[in-house]
């Protein structure tokens, strides 16, 4: 196995501050506190812009936004100005919405960055901080699949040609000795393209033998009776990898740099929370699913998923262009000049100003 381990992409063919609060408690973060939030948001001083919109996903590795949105932490950080929100299922229908001005800031995955930058010639997004690491499975059938090597010959769904999870499973098949087309998806294992919302039905009706997939998809595949053969994150240095990020058009950056601050500072101060209390931001999350979607995770699908996300305001960025070379390796992506995809100067200043390391862009940062 190498040392820098899988997950990611995009692909050519593939639509698609100020210091941090001394305790977060003080500042009445928390269920109890959503609409002493609310009124303090309201009664606060107004930023450059009137409202800021906020994109991204309704699932676990997006708890960040969840958290943030659930609890008001983001909206104390704006004051006056109006958080709306949109959520999105895809990656490149987010890069759509924040290519035609629908949003502003938006929570997403490292192969729709890497594709809405490289696609735009570097002119429509930076990536301004991380948000979550891990989160991904090889959840199978133990009847049929009982070691790895036994992946060979069957059939694996990932979400999505050329997504994150597929260019992360194409890579390790690769690391197997095993070949497979990457357009067809044929060839020593069958890889489908599912989407993640039938792929629990297609492994009930024995359609697919397991799946690569992200939480909580491989934990209700495990309430389904799968067993998880691999946790990504072990795949990879420190067992750390880039699952989600947060980007900015680069038009909403240069115009509002203290909305797009004030963001930060509510996703520094969401992680903080979220780490801090476990349980209640699970809880939080869940909630905002419900909200969302219409119906909670079952408890033993979250309480399965949670623990294998960690949430960090690291971009991890070394890992996205580790995941940027698998994907090219796989023939899904021409090789992709990222320099200047990150902007984390205000992140820097918000980590710095709380006494928190700075983190790196691994060279791939704005001059």
């Amino acid at each position: 196995m190498s040392a820098a381990r899988p997950l990611t992409t995009t692909l050519r063919n593939v639509a698609a501050i100020t210091a941090l609060p001394l305790l977060l408690a003080s500042c009445g973060y928390g269920s109890d506190a959503k609409s002493d939030e609310k009124k303090v948001a309201a009664e606060g001083a107004k930023l450059s812009a009137d409202t800021v919109r906020l994109g991204y996903f309704p699932n676990l590795t997006h708890a960040t936004a969840l958290v943030g949105d659930e609890e008001g932490i983001i909206q104390k950080e704006l004051g006056g100005t109006q958080l709306k929100v949109a959520t999105f299922n895809a990656g490149p229908s987010e890069i759509e919405a924040l290519n035609a001005g629908s949003i502003d800031i938006g929570f997403i995955g490292p192969s729709p960055s890497i594709n809405g930058y490289t696609k735009s010639k570097g002119k429509n997004l930076r990536i301004i901080s991380g948000s979550a690491s891990g989160g991904v499975k090889l959840v199978v059938n133990p009847e049929k699949i009982k070691t790895l090597d036994d992946v060979k010959g069957k059939r694996i769904a990932t979400p999505q040609l050329g997504n994150t999870q597929d260019v992360a499973f194409l890579n390790w098949i690769s690391e197997k000795g095993w070949k497979v087309d990457a357009q067809s998806g044929k060839g020593d294992v069958s890889v489908l393209r599912t989407d993640n919302k039938i792929t629990p039905d297609a492994y009930k009706t024995g359609s697919i033998d397991g799946a690569w997939v992200p939480e909580p998809t491989a934990s209700k595949l495990v309430a389904e009776g799968g067993k998880v053969l691999l946790d990504e994150s072990t795949l990879w240095p420190d067992n750390k990898f880039v699952i989600t990020n947060i980007i900015v058009s680069q038009k909403f950056l240069t115009e509002h740099p203290d909305v797009v601050e004030a963001v930060l500072r509510g996703s520094v101060n969401t992680n903080k929370w979220i780490n801090a209390n476990p349980d209640k931001a699970k809880a939080s999350a869940n909630a905002k699913l419900e909200e969302l979607t219409g119906k909670p995770l079952g408890a033993k699908v979250i309480d399965g998923a949670w623990p294998s996300i960690r949430f960090t305001d690291d971009p991890l960025a070394s890992t996205l262009r580790a995941q940027a070379d698998h994907a090219v390796e796989a023939g899904l992506l021409e090789k992709p000049d990222l320099d200047g995809i990150y902007d984390l100067k205000a992140l820097n200043k918000i980590l710095k100003a709380a006494g928190s390391a700075e983190v790196s862009d691994a060279g791939l940062g704005v001059k």
